[in-house]
């Protein structure tokens, strides 16, 4: 009976950590470039208890039976993995000049937070006069992170200026109020091959963890995108990819299973009493 509870009590905080990951889904529905997340639950460890031997087993019922014989005395089970869904989202038409959106669903731009290299797929960025420099306006996310270019570096583009076009690479070309143009750099697009490594740091934005823990290369996770194979899109935005109708439903069965798993516990707390009420 103990164990049961136990096991019942396991799954209860499992469940909530599905529940927690469902309702951040549901809450960044509408939130650009926003990537949902599903989590996975495996088994704990559990003990095979094998009351008969083979000659005590009726030959028939061992021939056709499809499970071992026996009791299998589980421990409840736990999230083994939260993957991250990197399927594309619906591409809005905004017109905006500083809109950006990418049509291939492992590219990333390159921001700089807190002095750290972190991704983001949320193209919504705006422009700052430069502080050091009032010629010049640095570009940013809609959190205030400064985006990198190629050279990893702070983009910053002319002030003042006429109109901006950013063609499929990246590359940003600047047109000045006397008519001439100029190029003012170039995104950083890299390509994520192993996106399940990524961490979310809020505003949409990823980072990677230590991977020389992991015993892994940088190179072998995030690889620059060639000049001809970006992906920028102007004047558009990607949309959340959170299915709400997926989200909804997770969301009720996932209340059914928590109902069902309390409601277990407090059976055999009943239980336990009235076994304890006739042994006095």
């Amino acid at each position: 009976m103990q164990r049961q509870m136990m096991a019942s009590a396991v799954t209860l905080g499992q469940v909530q950590q599905q529940l927690a990951t469902v309702a951040d889904n549901i809450a960044n529905v509408g939130t650009t470039g926003y990537k949902s997340r599903d989590a996975k639950f495996t088994d704990l460890l559990f003990q095979q208890i094998d009351n008969m031997t083979p000659a005590d087993v009726d030959r028939t019922d061992a021939t056709n039976r499809l499970t071992p014989s026996g009791i299998r005395d589980g421990s409840g089970a736990r999230i083994g993995d939260t993957s991250l869904d990197l399927s594309m989202g619906t591409i809005e038409q905004t017109d905006n000049p500083l809109d950006l959106a990418l049509t291939n669903d492992h590219q990333f731009f390159t921001v700089n937070h807190g002095g750290a290299t972190v991704y983001t797929r949320n193209g919504a960025f705006n422009t700052q006069p430069d502080p050091n420099n009032p010629n010049t306006l640095r570009l940013l996310t809609k959190s205030g992170d400064a985006l990198l270019g190629t050279n990893g570096q702070p983009i910053t583009i002319p002030a003042h200026y006429q109109s901006l076009q950013i063609s499929s690479s990246g590359a940003i070309s600047v047109e000045l109020a006397n008519g001439t143009r100029v190029n003012a750099g170039q995104f950083g697009l890299v390509t994520i091959s192993r996106p399940q490594l990524l961490e979310g740091r809020g505003n949409s934005l990823y980072a990677l963890p230590n991977l020389a823990q992991l015993g892994i290369g940088l190179n072998d996770v995030v690889q620059p995108v060639a000049g001809n194979a970006g992906s920028v899109a102007q004047g558009r935005l990607e949309n959340s990819n959170v299915d709400l109708t997926k989200e909804m439903a997770d969301l009720i069965n996932l209340q059914h299973n928590y109902q069902l798993n309390a409601r277990s516990i407090s059976i055999g707390d009943q239980m336990a009493g009235l076994v304890n009420g006739l042994l006095r």
